[in-house]
């Protein structure tokens, strides 16, 4: 019997699994070892109107992104393309940093390249794109699109800054956003060029109605040392891009500037003052009026060790947005235009594993997409509350190639096995069609997640959709303070449901210890970093999205029927419901 086998004994022979059916109730109990606590916590009654429209569904999950270009041709990388595109009904967005950058195509740590620009004796520009064509036949073969990040400085274009002498690129762990591929352009008109080139070759390989699809954001947080001068340079810098990438392709969408984040003054002034810059200037590259198709902006928390335990900072992310939205709601020509949260995470080093640091032990089990799914309610309440256009949420998460397994880093898989995490993301495009109202009395409200986050009592709470002969309930049990408590017994009234209809085929899935969780199945085995080909095997199957319990058909009483389960502490469930 190997280690596998015994593990998945020992979870059947401590809980099994039970359904109990009355009154059009559902009691679903999933397999309980004995680890998991039992649930007798105060119950929760959450009451779902599918009757009440609060506003569309947007996709805003369908966006990802990864420092270490070179990675989206690895072995692991293009299995990891392909899973994203196949885990959405819509398109799904890729961004990269280093697309421009200069170096021998090898990725490490926060530094990945591709070569494209060079330049001969004479100073005349040489371009090359067998590195960067790789990249991109890898988005178009997994059949996902690209959010073009144009960024960084090629070396032979790089200026010399006074008083800065680094290196080209700076090795991490070292500080490596001060090397000199953050420096601005020796020549404007040549970093113009290079951006119309390169999308004038896109457009050429992949065609013109395909690239109008794309999105094209210039560089990445120039308000910190990844722009090494001034806001008004970079005002420059977009301007000359966009100049270039519109030359190339008339009506393609272009944007930024990609600030960290907006809670901090520093940033808000950067964002600002370049929404000011495109509302009110002209271009410095031909003087005329600026184009902007969208407005990018990030969104970090802030975890940190509290009394010996992982603790969250979701106030921290929900507070950039909040800012941000707010920011923007004071143009009106701004208000509706779309607004890319390029990058929005529970903190803001993918590449900084919790080797380094331990408050990133989040990443690997259920905390971080329990965080994910009161994060996604956040963000839709905060677009509402400001009147503005949220199109995405990026998760700044991908796969870091040939590292050891449950290493750490944020990430969605680990040597090709799906972390718990990525089956949230499966979960949200369960979801479709218009937003529902939903009530309950286990909700951490907004202005107090904003305040302090979620450190007493858990969230316990739900977002749900409707569509056509479908509804969909997203429920989470979250709390910032990772460890074991007691699970909630939870009560999901569902109503609104339309007359005619008088049973409902319930899918109850679950990710929690024992549900769409390859990390407690690693753990179980010893934690191997060499798996056998059954463990291998094994631990793949476990990273998949599961079911609670088998499909069941509800009758439907009223318009409502009623689901009963208890939620364990970081344990998300999707109810969706079919007629």
């Amino acid at each position: 019997m190997n280690d596998v086998t015994r593990w998945f004994g020992r979870a059947l022979l401590s809980g099994g699994i039970g359904l109990h059916l009355m009154s059009g109730a559902v009691l679903a109990q999933g397999t309980v070892p004995e680890r998991v606590p039992v649930p007798t916590g105060p119950p929760v009654s959450i009451q779902v109107d599918l009757a009440k429209t609060v506003g569309p569904y947007k996709p805003l999950y369908s966006w990802f992104g990864y420092d270490e270009g070179n990675y989206t041709t690895m072995r692991h990388g293009k299995a990891l393309l392909k899973e994203l595109h196949d885990l959405s009904p819509v398109p799904v967005y890729i961004r990269a940093h280093h697309l421009l950058t200069s170096g021998n195509g090898v990725a490490e740590l926060k530094f990945s390249s591709t070569n494209i620009y060079s330049e001969d004796a004479n100073g005349k520009p040489v371009y090359d794109f067998k590195i960067f064509d790789g990249i991109f036949d890898a988005y178009k073969a997994a059949g996902v699109r690209p959010m073009v990040e144009l960024g960084f400085m090629p070396e032979a274009l790089a200026a010399d800054l006074p008083n800065r002498h680094e290196p080209y690129q700076v090795h991490y762990p070292q500080n490596a956003i001060t090397g000199k591929s953050n420096n601005p352009p020796k020549d404007y008109a040549k970093w113009g060029e290079l951006c119309r080139v390169a999308t004038a070759h896109l457009v050429e390989r992949y065609g013109k109605e395909e690239v109008l699809k794309w999105y094209f954001e210039v560089w990445n947080e120039p308000d910190i040392d990844y722009w090494h001068t001034t806001p008004e340079e970079y005002w420059k810098l977009y301007d000359y891009a966009v100049g270039g990438v519109r030359k190339a392709l008339p009506g393609a969408m272009v944007g930024g500037p990609a600030t960290t984040s907006p809670r901090s003054p520093k940033a808000a002034t950067f964002l600002k003052n370049f929404l000011e810059h495109v509302n009110s200037g002209k271009s410095a590259a031909d003087g005329k009026p600026l184009p902007m198709d969208f407005i990018s902006f990030h969104a970090k928390g802030q975890p940190t060790i509290k009394d010996g335990k992982v603790t969250m900072g979701i106030q921290q992310e929900m507070r950039d947005a909040d800012a941000g939205f707010a920011l923007i709601a004071t143009f009106p020509r701004f208000k509706k235009l779309p607004i890319i949260i390029s990058e929005a995470d529970p903190e803001g080093c993918a590449a900084c594993s919790s080797k380094v640091n331990p408050a990133n032990n989040y990443r690997n089990g259920t905390l971080y997409p329990a965080y994910t799914a009161a994060a996604f309610k956040g963000l839709f309440d905060l677009q509402d509350r400001h009147g503005v256009n949220l199109l995405a949420m990026l998760s700044w998460s991908f796969e870091f190639e040939d590292r050891e397994y449950f290493e750490g880093f944020r990430s969605l898989a680990t040597n090709g096995v799906d972390k718990p995490v990525l089956n949230v993301f499966r979960m949200f495009a369960l979801m479709q069609g218009t937003r529902v109202g939903t009530t309950s009395t286990g909700q951490v409200p907004l202005d107090s997640i904003l305040k302090a986050g979620v450190r007493e009592s858990s969230d316990v709470d739900a977002f749900a959709t409707k569509a056509d002969r479908e509804a969909a309930v997203l429920v989470w049990n979250y709390n910032d303070v990772d460890g074991a408590a007691d699970a909630v017994p939870t009560t999901v009234n569902i109503a609104g449901i339309p007359p005619a209809v008088h049973r409902v085929l319930l899918e109850h899935y679950r990710l929690d210890d024992t549900h769409s969780n390859s990390y407690t199945v690693w753990k179980s085995m010893g934690s191997p970093q060499h798996p056998t080909a059954a463990q291998y095997a094994a631990l793949q199957a476990a990273g998949q999205l599961a079911m609670l319990t088998s499909p069941v058909w509800l009758d439907v009483a009223n318009g409502h029927v009623v689901v009963t389960t208890d939620m364990p502490r970081q344990g998300t469930s999707l109810l969706h419901l079919k007629w």
